[in-house]
C-alpha cells in the first residue's frame, strides 16, 4: 500500500551536527539491543493460539527480561511503501487493519502503542535517503501502525507501553539501498531502538494452499528459504541484495518483493560477525516462510 505525499508530510533538514545532537538528547546512549526480523505470514496469528504466536510472546519476555528494555522499537513492515522513505511521526498512530476477509475479531483489534514526533524527528534528521542524500520525510497523519507491524508487536509487548514508529520502504529503489538504509540504523540500536523487521522470506500468496499441514511447502519455497538462510549463517549479508539473481526461483519466491525487502535492514543493522539465531522455522501454506532471526541477545545477561 501507498501513502500520498500530502499536507501532512514534512521534510527533515539533511544530516548536521545539531542533528546529531537532538538524537543523543532524544535517545541517550544505552547497551545494544538486538535486531530481528519477523516473518509475520496471515494477520491471524496475531489472535490464533499457534506456534508461531507463542515464539513472538516468548521472545516478548526475554526482550523484557533484558537489564537494556527498549525505549522505542522502529518497525519496517513489508505494508507501508511511499515514494522516498518516510517515518511516522504523530504522537498517537492508529492501529490500521490493511486486509479483507477475515473474521471480525481481527479487524476489533487494536494496538495504542504511543508514537514519539519527537523521537522520529531525532532519526530522520541522521538517516539518510540513499538514493538523494536526504534526510528522512515524516509523515505526521496518514500512516500508523498497520498488520505488519501490530501484528507481531501486540504479542511481543501486549501492554502497548513502548513507542513504535513505522518506516516506510521505497519499493522503486534497487535493494541495496533498502540495505544501506538498515547500515545507517545499526546506530540506533546502542540507544534503546529495537529494529524489527517484518515480512517473510518467502511470500507467494497466488500459490498458497489452505489444505496443507504447517511445515510442508513446494519445493522451490524450500529451496529460496535455504539459500537465504545459508547466507544469513554465513555472514554473507550483502549477498541478500542480490536475489533476483536467483532467477524463476526469486520469481516464484516472491512475484513481488515487498515482503523480503524488511529483511534487508535488519541484516543491514546487524553488527559484523554479529551470530544470528534462527526460530518459527517453517511454512504457512505451502508458500509462505515464517523463518524468523535474531541478531544479538535478547535474554537477561
Amino acid at each position: 500500500m501507498t501513502t500520498p505525499i500530502a499536507p501532512h508530510l514534512t521534510s527533515t533538514t539533511p544530516a548536521s551536527a545539531q542533528s546529531l545532537a537532538d538524537l543523543a538528547a532524544a535517545l541517550p546512549a544505552t547497551g545494544r539491543l538486538p535486531a530481528l526480523f519477523l516473518g509475520h505470514g496471515s494477520p491471524m496469528n496475531a489472535i490464533e493460539d499457534n506456534a508461531w504466536r507463542r515464539s513472538w510472546q516468548a521472545l516478548g519476555a526475554e526482550l523484557t527480561a533484558r537489564a537494556v528494555r527498549p525505549a522505542l522499537i522502529l518497525c519496517i513492515s513489508a505494508h507501508w511503501l511511499t515514494p522516498g522513505w518516510q517515518l511516522t511521526a504523530m504522537s498517537q498512530p492508529r492501529t490500521i487493519h490493511d486486509f479483507g476477509g477475515f473474521p471480525q475479531a481481527l479487524f476489533d483489534q487494536q494496538y495504542p502503542a504511543p508514537g514519539s514526533p519527537a523521537m522520529a524527528q531525532a532519526i530522520g534528521g541522521v538517516v539518510q535517503q540513499p538514493d538523494t542524500g536526504r534526510a528522512l520525510d515524516l509523515d505526521l497523519g496518514e500512516w500508523g501502525l498497520d498488520h505488519g507491524a501490530w501484528s507481531v508487536l501486540k504479542p511481543m509487548f501486549p501492554d502497548a507501553s513502548v513507542p513504535v514508529i513505522q518506516l516506510s520502504m521505497d519499493y522503486r529503489r534497487p535493494a541495496a539501498e533498502h540495505f544501506a538504509i538498515g547500515r545507517q540504523l545499526a546506530r540506533l540500536r546502542e540507544r534503546g531502538v529495537l529494529i524489527v523487521g517484518s515480512g517473510n522470506i518467502v511470500h507467494n500468496l497466488r500459490t498458497m494452499r489452505r489444505d496443507v499441514a504447517d511445515h510442508q511447502a513446494y519445493d522451490w519455497a524450500i529451496e529460496f528459504d535455504r539459500v537465504t538462510a545459508d547466507h544469513i549463517a554465513q555472514g554473507r549479508l550483502e549477498a541478500l541484495n542480490d536475489f533476483q539473481q536467483l532467477g524463476a526461483l526469486a520469481q516464484m519466491a516472491h512475484p513481488s518483493w515487498e515482503h523480503y525487502l524488511p529483511l534487508l535492514y535488519v541484516a543491514g543493522a546487524a553488527s559484523e560477525g554479529e551470530a544470528p539465531r534462527f526460530f518459527n522455522e517453517g511454512f504457512q501454506g505451502a508458500s509462505i516462510s515464517m523463518r524468523s532471526v535474531v541478531w544479538g541477545q535478547t535474554g537477561a545477561p
